[in-house]
């Protein structure tokens, strides 16, 4: 599922071509782009309409940029950002969450609750309460609706903002280096930004709540000033500012303002956890050259804590295992192991190094005792479905699946492992539904369509799989005439 940079940049390229040549005149009918979806009680845009608008943005996004498909991150963010949620102002909680393979640093909310993070996000916020600060940010530009607040200006402009924003964060994503690329950006990508850029008083407002927000949901506030400080410093030595810094730019008077307020909001807030630093270990080792590597400098930060330093032992775990040397890796693991007991990011790191192993049951025996104290837990059912489809107990693996199905219906990569192991379980049926399910998420709406007559075909004259076909395909058709509307 993942794609090559050479594909990223057509992908950016033809996007920023489209985006010019749909753009419409600045005379022209200003609901050009604005889908008539129901509620229109709103005198720009209803909620309603945002949130279809940004689930079928996100489908093309998807289809767009590499994502990760690591559950732990995957499900620590959602996580969090549903916890500080749940102390913010926004009103619609429909949230939706796209982590993207990227060690660019970047982090964005989209229109209808669409929250998206980089990998490179977590190398650049040192603590969790940093990377809190940037999510409490993004959640309050969502409470606050700047996009729709935006639309007037955007009304007065060429290029749509979402598919300007589109373009805009799958440039980010692509990193840049290719010529032709370079050129392409530097000529059309300044018009697109600008459709991205919030205004100075967005930005005020999305600190202020956002700070509020952060202290209100237990961290330490000065975590936001601190984190605008490190931004500060990356756009001063860099002569191309990370896309974040481009969509949210960072002063002097910014960081003075969000550091006065912060002293002004009582009590003392945490700062960091285990947790979060295990997370950034496993970024770090994605994004290192090799696993080699990233053992020495876990090997390094160990040292120079006597020993004493969870993540960076978990980190070295993980290293030592993708580089072959489990037996190391073993002797490494194992203190984590008494120390932190209650750890799923631990207890997967064994169940990881049982499998290089070939140890398929005493990995089982794990998850299954884990998923006794925690039944429905993403990551731990998809470890298990991965050791059951190692195994080639395929019948249980997609019972175990179709619990992930249901849980995590617009999981794309979820959609995507199901169709694999229905096929491999003679589920023919339910691969095209799983085929379409995925295609769709993933913003291919032709081959969804080609999956979905595939399973009516198959369906015959069984009433009850025909009638979900045919939902499925009405849901299709919706998908189409939203995307149209970009």
């Amino acid at each position: 599922m993942q794609r090559t940079k050479t594909v990223l940049i057509k992908s950016v390229q033809a996007m920023l071509i489209y985006t010019l040549a749909v753009a419409t005149p600045a005379h022209a009918n200003t609901e050009y782009n604005l889908p008539s979806l129901g509620d229109t009680s709103s005198s720009v845009m209803s909620r309603e309409q945002e949130y279809q608008m940004g689930r079928a943005w996100l489908s093309m996004l998807r289809g767009a940029v590499p994502t990760f498909d690591d559950p732990l991150l995957k499900d620590f963010v959602e996580d969090h950002v549903y916890a500080l949620a749940e102390t913010s102002q926004l009103e619609d909680r429909r949230l939706a969450f796209v982590a993207i393979d990227s060690p660019q640093l970047n982090a964005f909310a989209a229109p209808g609750g669409v929250i998206g993070v980089n990998g490179g996000l977590f190398l650049h916020a040192h603590t969790e309460a940093e990377f809190a600060s940037v999510m409490a940010h993004e959640l309050a530009h969502l409470s606050q609706r700047h996009f729709a607040r935006n639309l007037q200006q955007q009304q007065r402009m060429q290029i749509p903002v979402m598919t300007a924003m589109l373009a805009s964060v799958i440039l980010a994503a692509a990193g840049g280096g290719d010529a032709g690329f370079a050129a392409l950006a530097s000529t059309q990508a300044a018009a697109i930004q600008e459709q991205r850029r919030f205004s100075r008083q967005n930005e005020q407002e999305a600190d202020r709540i956002g700070l509020k927000n952060l202290q209100q949901s237990g961290y330490e506030p000065s975590a936001m000033p601190d984190m605008f400080e490190r931004l500060a410093q990356l756009s001063r030595f860099s002569r191309t500012p990370p896309e974040f810094l481009l969509t949210h730019p960072v002063n002097q008077s910014r960081i003075a303002d969000s550091r006065n307020r912060a002293e002004q909001l009582p009590g003392e807030g945490r700062r960091d956890s285990v947790e979060y630093q295990m997370m950034r270990a496993r970024v770090q080792l994605k994004y290192e050259q090799s696993p080699g590597l990233a053992a020495q400098r876990f090997r390094i930060l160990l040292d120079e804590h006597d020993g004493d330093h969870a993540a960076a032992r978990y980190g070295l775990a993980l290293a030592l295992i993708r580089g072959g040397q489990l037996d190391e890796a073993e002797k490494v693991l194992e203190p984590l192991l008494t120390s932190r007991p209650r750890s799923i990011p631990v207890h997967l790191a064994q169940v990881e190094l049982d499998v290089s192993r070939n140890r398929l049951d005493e990995a089982l025996t794990r998850l299954n005792g884990q998923l006794a104290i925690h039944p429905d837990d993403y990551p731990l059912l998809q470890a298990k479905t991965d050791v059951l489809l190692r195994a080639r107990r395929y019948a249980e693996a997609e019972q175990v699946s179709n619990k992930l199905t249901s849980q995590r219906s617009n999981d794309s990569d979820i959609w995507y492992m199901a169709a694999e192991i229905r096929g491999l379980a003679g589920n023919i049926l339910g691969l095209h539904m799983a085929r379409a399910k995925y295609f769709m998420l993933a913003g291919d709406l032709d081959q969804a369509g080609e999956q979905l007559d595939l399973a009516l075909n198959r369906a015959g004259d069984n009433f009850v799989m025909s009638s979900r076909i045919q939902a499925s395909k009405d849901d299709l058709a919706r998908q189409r005439e939203l995307i149209k509307n970009f």
